[in-house]
């Protein structure tokens, strides 16, 4: 009796041993939010409208799904101007909802949505990437013209430039734009749709410097432009509006809004303009310091109070932190840029 006793509990022990190396093998691992968005992304992508269309209002999704938010993004176009469907697969509805037109091609475990539109092809109509599906109708974005696109994976938003066509590809409406904010071939996304890049480029100085010995950081004479804690530094992130995995290009002080933004260093107002993604900028250069030609960027700002050309002293008040552009919340995005080159700026404050 003792034996089978014995036997038994070793069989049982096998057995458990058994089960727990099963789990253990089944255990997912952790989710990588990069590769959960791009699961089932088409690798041959188009932009629903010719060209490279600016971004008037990107992608805000709804904590919860009855929510208030932004399930896709408007798209600038005109009136009458041809909707292209931004990857293959099969028109599933053509018809108005809510008194606009409405086009929904169907990609398998995606689906993109188009609105307002006058459609041209029926439903059950098979289409390729960058083929017309219609055209784009008035009435959405007040007096302007927009396209509403939509991405959707069952009952789930997601962001529809994680279409963005791709860098390289043959000549055509396939893969012919300028960028792509996800691109499939890489982890590493670009640091900001194009449009927001020929404004911000033409204020960056990049000559009079030097490409000497860096020195260490806080050895340089600048001081935090607000008396705040980082609340994300720089580096790659999933990003909280765009939702994509991409580079964060400057490093977030969690300031409350209206708290007064001083210069960090002395230095001459190059630009001050409203972008998209970046909100209030201002750009601040700094002329050449410890041998590097040094422009520091704020964004965000409710306001500034220095305009283009004025010279500021260290400590002086430019502005007020703000959330505005792709912002979550009060907060202000410092940026620098070394000879022309973009930089973590805590690698030279």
């Amino acid at each position: 009796m003792r034996r089978f006793w014995i036997h038994s509990r070793l069989v049982v022990g096998v057995l458990l041993i058994g089960v727990l190396a099963v789990v253990a093998r089944a255990a997912p691992a952790a989710a990588d939010p990069l590769q959960t968005a791009r699961s089932g992304l088409p690798e041959q992508t188009s932009w629903p409208l010719a060209g490279s269309p600016d971004v008037v209002r990107g992608f805000d999704p709804p904590a919860q799904q009855w929510g208030a938010g932004h399930r896709g993004v408007d798209l600038s176009g005109s009136p009458g101007a041809p909707v292209l469907a931004a990857a293959a697969g099969t028109i599933s509805y053509a018809g108005m909802l809510a008194g606009r037109g409405v086009m929904v091609v169907d990609h398998g475990s995606l689906r993109t949505t188009y609105e307002p539109v006058t459609a041209i092809l029926p439903v059950g109509t098979k289409v390729r990437a960058g083929q017309q599906i219609g055209t784009l109708a008035a009435g959405h974005c007040g007096q302007d013209t927009c396209l509403h696109w939509g991405l959707k994976r069952g009952d789930s938003y997601l962001d529809p430039l994680l279409l963005g066509p791709q860098q390289s590809g043959p000549v055509g409406a396939v893969g012919s734009g300028e960028y792509r904010l996800y691109p499939a071939s890489e982890r590493q996304a670009v640091t900001e749709r194009l449009q927001q890049r020929p404004a911000a480029a033409a204020t960056i100085p990049s000559a009079g410097g030097t490409d000497g010995p860096l020195g260490a950081a806080g050895s340089h004479g600048f001081s935090f432009p607000v008396a705040a804690s980082i609340t994300s530094p720089y580096g790659m992130r999933f990003h909280p509006v765009l939702h994509v995995y991409k580079l964060h290009d400057g490093t977030d002080f969690g300031a409350a809004c209206g708290t007064p933004i001083k210069a960090p260093y002395a230095g001459t107002v190059s630009a001050a303009y409203f972008n998209a993604g970046y909100g209030n900028r201002l750009m601040l250069d700094h002329g050449v310091v410890d041998g590097r030609r040094v422009v520091s960027g704020f964004n965000h700002a409710t306001s500034y109070r220095v305009g283009v050309g004025d010279r500021v002293a260290k400590g002086e008040v430019i502005g007020y932190v703000g959330t505005t552009g792709y912002s979550t919340g009060c907060h202000l995005h410092l940026m620098v840029w070394l000879n022309g080159q973009m930089v973590n700026p805590m690698s030279w404050y």
